[in-house]
């Protein structure tokens, strides 16, 4: 989130400094040429002040043209300004440098041309810095109400252009400045808002990973984050709550279904010894009732699985895998299967207790499910961050849906639903590994048969 928040923050920044800085860029150049025309003004009015005593007919000299054509080439010499006064028929009155004439047309021309309208230049045409631009001022020279004469300046923009970037970049240089007090401030801001959206997004990523009891911690940000903290903190402790009292009802129904269940099997033998031996009613009775007995055991520790906290250590997935095949080979062998075993050594993080008991689980399903003469197969192998046990068997197999739900709580095939079982031995697998860290896979086997896998990781899981 902070990722699309934050350009978003620095785009709306930058567009209004942008609106702020590009009319100051523009008044500050305005101001420099503004400042640079008054001063021309102030000059051409001088020198037509100058102009206004020269009488004598162009061409001719006196003392006051020698005059005026002295200053002019002083302010030339000094500015370098060209700079000259013009009769209206384009004859100079004194100008300097002597290569300084009235084009046929531009700046100069327009500019000689309004003057003799008797109107002072006064909004010459803006000089950008890219520019290299004379800037022209002309001035009337009136004499008895009439204009006898223009005095025209033309100046180099350089020094100008010169002061005009010189603001610019100051103008830049804070904008820039700004900028980055503006980012600063836009990371705080976000970091602000959005820090307590993380703890949530990290406290519920726990919870759905099995960690019930994260809280989000108190943190800041607006009000209205910090209450939808406070309203999540209580939501979970109403779902572990509820999630508690389910467990307890589990295990506390498991438990005190047992004694009765107890006395009711013991009542049935003794009813038993009162019939006919072979009886298939009493039979049915009693093998229900043992099946009762095994579904509530199971219960009983699926209760329990769910609630306890592995007892992790440092364990020889290998050892402790070959022991349940050697435990597990008589059975097999009973049934006409054959049980093998590829155990290397190999370490990883592990309750004991736990990996034995959803090992036996497994391990029971595939011998069960396996028809007689076939193999079953269990291998240890470590890819590095995890070991794995994969027990493969030549049984039936699963469907795809099938697939999808094997591990649910009391799902059974149905076509296996004359096999002995409750349905919950893998879901008590699952739990038991869930709570050290592991997990437990199905899948095909090809040709036919199903493939279970178990991983415990090889370092310390996190809490």
């Amino acid at each position: 989130m902070r990722t699309r928040l934050l350009p978003l923050l620095i785009i709306l920044m930058a567009a209004v400094l942008l609106a702020l800085g590009i009319p100051l860029a523009v008044s500050v150049a305005a101001a420099q040429q503004q400042k640079v025309v008054v001063d021309r003004i102030d000059d051409t009015a001088r020198f037509a002040a100058l102009a206004q005593y020269v009488t004598d007919p162009p061409g001719e000299s006196n003392e006051r043209k020698d005059t005026l054509g002295i200053e002019l080439t002083s302010y030339y010499d000094v500015y370098d300004i060209r700079a000259g006064v013009f009769y209206r028929n384009d004859t100079p009155m004194a100008k300097a440098p002597s290569t300084f004439f009235l084009p046929k047309e531009g700046e100069v021309r327009e500019a000689f041309d309004e003057a003799l309208l008797s109107r002072r230049s006064h909004d010459p045409k803006q000089v950008w810095p890219w520019q290299r631009n004379r800037l022209v001022v002309a001035s009337p020279v009136i004499r008895d109400g009439d204009v006898v004469a223009v005095v025209v300046t033309d100046s180099p923009t350089g020094q100008m252009r010169s002061r005009i970037l010189h603001g610019w970049l100051v103008i830049g240089t804070g904008e820039f400045a700004a900028m980055l007090l503006a980012v600063g401030a836009a990371l705080r801001l976000t970091g602000w808002v959005l820090r307590p959206v993380r703890v949530l997004d990290a406290t519920t990523h726990a919870i759905a990973s099995g960690a019930l009891k994260s809280r989000v911690a108190a943190a800041g940000g607006p009000p209205e984050l910090r209450r939808l903290a406070r309203s999540f903190n209580e939501m979970a402790d109403n779902v572990e709550d509820v999630l508690e009292q389910q467990r307890a009802f589990v295990a506390d129904a498991s438990h005190q279904l047992r004694n009765p269940l107890a006395a009711l099997l013991l009542r049935i033998e003794l009813l038993a010894f009162e019939l006919p031996e072979g009886n298939q009613e009493i039979a049915s009775v009693q093998a229900e009732g043992k099946r009762l007995a095994h579904v509530l055991d199971d219960l009983l520790d699926l209760a329990l699985a769910e609630h306890a906290e592995a007892d992790l250590k440092v364990t020889d997935i290998g050892a402790l895998t070959a022991e349940r095949v050697a435990a597990w080979t008589p059975t097999a062998e009973a049934k006409g299967v054959r049980l093998a075993g590829s155990c290397p050594a190999t370490t990883a993080w592990a309750d004991p207790v736990t990996l034995s008991s959803a090992l036996d689980a497994v391990i029971d399903n595939a011998v069960k499910f396996t028809p007689k003469d076939e193999t079953v197969e269990v291998t240890v192998a470590s890819d590095g961050d995890t070991s794995t046990i994969v027990v493969t068997d030549n049984g039936p197999g699963l469907t795809d849906e099938e697939l999808a739900r094997v591990g649910d709580r009391f799902w059974r095939s149905g076509r296996h639903q004359n096999v002995k079982g409750s349905g919950l031995g893998l879901s008590i697998s699952r739990a038991l590994l869930a709570a050290g860290g592991g997990s437990i896979t199905f899948d095909h086997h090809e040709p036919h048969g199903l493939t279970v896998t178990v991983r415990v990781p090889r370092s310390v899981p996190a809490a």
